[in-house]
């Protein structure tokens, strides 16, 4: 009898000290599937998704919600494509490439690297009279002053917006600040879809057209 219960008091020690082994190997195992399919829809997600958190790696802003879902002129559209062709499939920027291409522009933007463009929507165009953008868009070399001046030669991060002074292709200087989805350049133009990427270029549609001084 005594050595029955020392049979059964060693076995049920040895269960003992399996059992939390064996919790946390299933504890464990739990863990890691879901962590693996966070991973798995984290890398299924595009970095383009908007997002309203600026310090996210996708667009943010209100305007971005415009955006198409899909096809060229989508977040992931665009990012296929060198910015002045990504900015074509874009209908709220067809102000801005007509005037691209009007000056010349196109292939100077598209074979540019690693740039900053501040976008003016149709709505920013549309804030000019009539006759003086007809006037400006009938002048080559002004037209062309005034879109150079929204590019900088460099990408610029959100984070890098919240206050800074940046030279554009045209030489002159812009400023940027802000904080979250709130930016505001030059301190007239406010960003309402930012952190747009296409294959060269980080994109800030703007409210408002830049003029340079």
């Amino acid at each position: 009898m005594n050595t029955l219960r020392i049979r059964r008091t060693a076995i049920a020690l040895a269960a003992a000290a399996v059992l939390p082994f064996s919790l946390a190997a299933c504890s464990g195992s739990g863990s890691d599937t879901p962590a693996a399919g966070e991973a798995a829809g984290g890398a299924g997600k595009s970095s383009a998704t908007p997002t309203t958190d600026a310090t996210a790696d996708g667009p943010f802003g209100p305007a971005c919600a415009g955006v198409p879902q899909e096809g060229a002129g989508s977040f992931d559209g665009m990012a296929k494509d060198p910015v002045a062709t990504a900015a074509s499939n874009n209908p709220a920027l067809s102000t801005l490439v007509s005037a691209v291409k009007q000056a010349g522009l196109v292939d100077t933007l598209n074979n540019a690297e690693n740039i900053t463009v501040f976008a003016p929507t149709n709505d920013a165009f549309a804030k000019i009279p009539k006759a003086d953008l007809d006037k400006v868009l009938a002048d080559k070399a002004m037209l062309t002053d005034i879109l150079t001046y929204h590019v900088v030669g460099q990408k610029l991060a959100p984070g890098q917006l919240h206050k800074g002074s940046f030279e554009t292709l045209q030489k002159g200087m812009v400023t940027t600040s802000g904080s979250g989805e709130s930016y505001k350049v030059n301190d007239s133009a406010s960003v309402v879809c930012g952190n747009v990427r296409t294959a060269n270029a980080t994109v800030y549609i703007v409210d408002t057209v830049l003029m340079p001084k």
